[in-house]
């Protein structure tokens, strides 16, 4: 099913989920009781990230299979262009597509563990939007999605440039854009603003990452150039250790975000669940999706 097709449609606003491979045993156990769950929340997609280099390239596309076998009918595998050369990239494009995959997360990347400055392989591609064309010559019945940043990429000299750099991506023929992670509104109107006075018109689905303690928000947010609001960010530290409690206070926040979107007319939400379903199915956020995706 073509994600693409999905938005289209435009009958209500999509729900989707972003899985990572796990490392052992135990992370795949909780990946699946977490994604048996979340089948009752009826997403529309799911992705599977792909670990640095390409170091979870079997584990991505086995994910994928598992989740399609559970009853989830639009899987997104994420590709990335560290570490690989053309070739690569086009064997693993051509096996996406013979295992019946119609979707494609296409990311430059970040650098390897360790580096600071991304480098293409040799014979690899520089840029995202280098593999969205790879992608749609090889096999042009897959749909590619690629990644916005409201508060621009970390590498981006400006927010004007980093839009001019999307522009590059959807013009080589990506169907959608998913945002990253943003804990204000403002920013993703804004960037959507500025997309469509740049002549981006796919559409733009806003990525969230509900906040589940100070500590880690604060290190996803050193890696991906987002910004937390003083407000969350001195509710989470009063929380503490306290579990549950930084938990309703990361709940509390993104029900709040998520109901100004969608009543602002997003075309879908993407959560950035981290393997975990207790978020995504708490009352307070099902509820709010309840509300538009009657």
């Amino acid at each position: 099913m073509h994600i693409s097709e999905l938005l289209k449609t435009g009958k209500r606003p999509l729900l989707s989920f972003e899985f990572f491979p796990p490392k052992d045993n135990a992370g795949m156990d909780a990946l699946k009781n977490a994604a048996a769950k979340l089948l009752s929340a009826e997403p529309d997609f799911v992705t599977v990230t792909y670990g640095a280099g390409g170091s979870t390239r079997q584990k991505t596309l086995d994910i994928c299979g598992m989740l399609s076998t559970m009853g989830f009918t639009a899987l997104m595998p994420h590709v990335t262009c560290v570490g690989h050369t053309r070739a690569e990239l086009a064997d693993l494009v051509d096996e996406i597509h013979r295992r019946g995959f119609r979707n494609i997360m296409a990311l430059r990347g970040d650098p390897p563990k360790g580096e600071t400055v991304f480098r293409p392989a040799p014979d690899g591609l520089a840029h995202a939007s280098d593999l969205v064309k790879l992608i749609q010559a090889r096999h042009d019945d897959i749909c590619c999605g690629v990644a916005g940043y409201p508060e621009k990429h970390p590498e981006a000299g400006s927010l004007d440039a980093d839009i001019t750099n999307l522009k590059i991506k959807t013009d080589a023929g990506a169907a959608f854009v998913t945002t990253q992670l943003f804990f204000d509104n403002r920013f993703y109107f804004d960037f959507v603003g500025r997309c469509r006075a740049a002549g981006i018109q796919q559409p733009i689905i806003p990525g969230l990452m509900p906040a589940l303690s100070y500590k880690q928000i604060h290190r996803f947010v050193s890696t991906c150039g987002a910004s937390v609001p003083p407000a969350l960010s001195s509710a989470l530290e009063k929380a503490g250790d306290d579990a549950e409690a930084a938990s309703a206070v990361g709940i509390q926040w993104v029900v709040r975000q998520i109901d100004d979107l969608l009543r602002n007319g997003v075309p879908g939400i993407h959560l950035y669940i981290l393997n975990r379903a207790k978020v995504a199915l708490a009352p307070a956020v099902t509820e709010c999706f309840a509300r538009y995706r009657a």
